[in-house]
């Protein structure tokens, strides 16, 4: 039992290791190189840049990213039902994330019902087959600790540590990580090693 749970949620200290932006750099150079070059950008983007959970990014629709005109909008709506627990709620859209949205969209002209992340069959991805995705990749980049979850974990903690530049707090992160307590925001937080030695220095 004990060890189901562990294969399940995780044990202390072992969360996904978070994405530097170097590292993100080469992530995309990798998958520039791939069959599904416009596809896969936006995988990583909606991962890194809007900190969606692999079934979110397997439920996405082109009518949840675009606006009334059918072209991509400023928000991710993140509906309830492709949601954990159906919490769903809205992203902005990162101005690389649009681009790169942008740039797909022109390639398959979809309909606003199909799936933004599309199988080789044209269907929606399944979630397993997402967090497969990823894990292949971050194999190909030799990202040791990486999976699925690291570019939610890099949007969070990101966000965490910029928040307070224009002028939010963390509850503004909980609601962008569609989180129902500051709480479990935290856990996903990472620490910094260089702002707590600086922060012991000035005390």
């Amino acid at each position: 039992m004990a060890t189901r749970q562990m294969a399940q949620f995780g044990m202390a200290g072992k969360q996904a290791k978070i994405i530097s932006d170097r590292e993100l750099r080469g992530l995309l150079r990798l998958v520039r190189k791939g069959r599904y070059s416009a596809r896969d950008k936006v995988m990583v983007l909606l991962s890194v840049k809007a900190g969606l959970r692999a079934c979110e990014i397997a439920g996405l629709t082109w009518s949840m990213a675009c606006d009334a005109r059918r072209s991509v909008g400023a928000v991710l709506e993140v509906r309830d039902a492709i949601a954990k627990k159906r919490r769903g709620g809205t992203v902005p859209i990162n101005v690389e994330l649009r681009a790169a949205l942008l740039a797909l969209c022109k390639q398959m002209r979809p309909t606003p019902d199909e799936p933004i992340i599309r199988s080789e069959r044209g269907r929606h991805m399944r979630p397993a087959a997402i967090v497969n995705w990823f894990s292949a990749l971050y194999h190909r980049a030799e990202l040791v600790g990486c999976s699925s979850h690291s570019g939610r974990r890099t949007f969070i903690t990101k966000g965490a540590r910029l928040v307070f530049k224009v002028g939010g707090s963390l509850r503004d992160v909980q609601q962008l990580a569609g989180h129902a307590s500051i709480e479990t925001t935290q856990r996903y937080i990472e620490g910094s090693t260089s702002a707590k030695c600086a922060l012991v220095n000035l005390l």
